[in-house]
């Protein structure tokens, strides 16, 4: 049986901002933007290529301090490409950063070791790893 992850809560304060950050800034697709009542709005957003979304909502997902979410990762197979593009879209990222040394020979020499970090306007934490290829 397959255990896939597909859905993660990220908590946010404004629920506008942040579908803008995460669709205009970041270029995640917005799947759905549903609004139930005056109280309750659910937004769905997937990163491109992934197998996970993300929801942010107002009244309808766990109660959670918005920006208390940190570690989310997205993996990306150039990291230099990917950076740049945040950079494009006005994301304030890290420069890219090695974290550790790869156990074996890989193809790119940040593959699995490098990142990159940035935060949504909540202060939720991301990284960005390189992994171009997989054993």
């Amino acid at each position: 049986m397959n255990w896939t992850l597909e859905v993660v809560v990220v908590p946010v304060s404004d629920l506008d901002r942040a579908k803008a950050f995460y669709a205009d800034q970041l270029g995640f697709v917005v799947d759905h933007d549903t609004k139930i009542n005056d109280d309750v709005r659910i937004v769905q957003l997937t990163p491109p290529g992934s197998g996970c979304s993300i929801v942010i909502g107002k009244h309808a997902v766990p109660d959670m301090p918005p920006g208390s979410l940190k570690g989310l990762q997205l993996v990306v197979p150039d990291l230099h490409k990917a950076r740049a593009e945040l950079l494009e879209r006005g994301v304030e990222v890290s420069e890219i950063q090695v974290v550790g040394k790869n156990p074996r020979p890989v193809p790119d020499p940040l593959d699995n070791v490098g990142f990159v970090f940035f935060q949504d306007p909540d202060g939720n934490g991301w990284a960005v790893q390189q992994i171009s290829s997989r054993p």
